[in-house]
């Protein structure tokens, strides 16, 4: 573990897939601790799954994890989670923070899926997730919020997602919600009284050539074309279950946007 602090905890997990040159996807780098822990388990074809777990007790107010996957080129790699993780309020009056930091070559495939993120009442946690893709990258992202727990409000969440292709962005957007976020986040323009709010972004080279339409697959989900070769779909639901079919569902809708 990098260390406790008066601060809070300070955890680290890396992952590195490299193609085996067998057909297969190998990890040559794939550390964690504190409450981090990743583990390996069985993958399908040529790709390398990985499971993120440990993750549920935190974090609490004044903590630092850090997720940082980086995929070479002609490697496959799944991450999911073993739960939902929890944001909880901590003995230290600062806030959390929870950064990812993905990075896919030219012929690399990424797919990150982990479980819900709840925000428990009374926490304050930040989360920023940044993906930098090369040309030739594919990516398949999915991040999903629920404000509370059931029957409770939910506590300050700041989420960042930027997406960068080629050293260009493509998507960078920030939510807030909870106490003391910018007024209206609960408005009928953002969340409308929904406690469950997600995005899915998908990244795949043939976008170029056939570009994904934008569109409205199911009440309270939106398909929004990137520029490049990338999609978004955006969801809010009111609860965690709706939410993730939302998200599911989405990409069965894709459908080539008019000349």
């Amino acid at each position: 573990m990098d260390g406790v602090t008066t601060a809070g905890v300070r955890a680290v997990a890396r992952i590195r897939a490299r193609a085996d040159g067998r057909g297969g996807t190998c990890l040559p780098v794939l550390e964690s601790d504190g409450p981090l822990a990743l583990r390996r388990t069985r993958g399908s074809g040529t790709e390398a799954h990985v499971m993120l777990v440990g993750a549920m007790s935190g974090p609490l107010g004044g903590d630092h994890f850090t997720v940082r996957a980086d995929v070479e080129p002609g490697a496959r790699l799944r991450v999911g989670s073993a739960a939902a993780t929890l944001a909880l309020p901590g003995r230290h009056r600062d806030g959390a923070r929870y950064d990812v930091r993905l990075t896919v070559a030219g012929g690399g495939e990424l797919h990150w899926l982990p479980e819900q993120l709840i925000s428990v009442s009374g926490s304050d946690l930040r989360v920023s997730t940044r993906v930098d893709l090369a040309p030739g990258a594919r990516l398949v992202l999915r991040e999903e919020q629920v404000l509370g727990r059931s029957g409770e409000q939910p506590g300050r969440l700041t989420s960042r997602l930027t997406v960068r292709i080629a050293g260009r962005a493509v998507l960078d957007q920030e939510l807030a919600c909870g106490p003391g976020a910018p007024g209206g986040w609960d408005g009928p323009a953002v969340l409308a009284g929904h406690r469950a709010v997600g995005q899915l972004v998908v990244v795949r080279p043939e976008f170029e050539e056939k570009p994904v339409g934008a569109g409205v697959p199911a009440q309270g989900a939106a398909v929004l074309p990137l520029a490049g070769p990338a999609v978004l779909v955006t969801a809010v639901a009111p609860d965690a279950l709706r939410l993730r079919r939302l998200l599911e569902e989405a990409p069965a809708s894709f459908t080539p946007a008019s000349d």
